[in-house]
């Protein structure tokens, strides 16, 4: 399973400097997922097509994903970008599947600038209404 956390940061590729206490992170958290769950996971998101609920998208989308990512081929994001409906595609060129901890600057700013151009994009547009369940508007009560 350690090899799975290397993998997951590229930490085998040339020039990685990522920490022993992040690939230990990673290992701990795959360790915690148990056999069945993470064989049933991995089953799952490598035989089920999801093309059709990804052409039922009908929100702005930010995809993001690192160009030598080697658990999530990166031809899997350009073909959702591709079914996706206004869906933008930002590749991150020699990142790995684990782009939110090797590339967190970046991710972070594109992630803001994906909200600002849709806040910009939506002024003067009110949104509907949205119904909460109890439980959602019990959460919301001050005590």
């Amino acid at each position: 399973m350690k090899d799975l956390a290397i993998v997951y940061f590229g930490a085998d590729r040339p020039g990685a400097n990522i920490s022993e206490a992040l690939l230990n992170s990673r290992w701990n958290q795959d360790m915690l997922t148990g056999f069945p769950a993470a064989y049933f996971a991995i089953k799952a998101f490598s035989e089920t097509d999801m093309s059709a609920d990804l052409k039922k998208i009908d929100v702005p989308t930010l995809i993001l994903h690192g160009d030598v990512d080697q658990i999530v081929p990166i031809g899997n994001a350009y073909r959702s970008s591709k079914l996706i409906p206004n869906a933008t595609l930002k590749v991150y060129p020699g990142a790995p599947h684990a782009i939110i901890s090797t590339s967190k600057s970046a991710v972070n700013e594109d992630l803001l600038n994906f909200v600002k151009v849709g806040q910009n994009q939506n002024k003067g547009v009110s949104l509907p209404d949205q119904k909460l369940s109890r439980v959602a508007a019990d959460a919301l009560k001050t005590p």
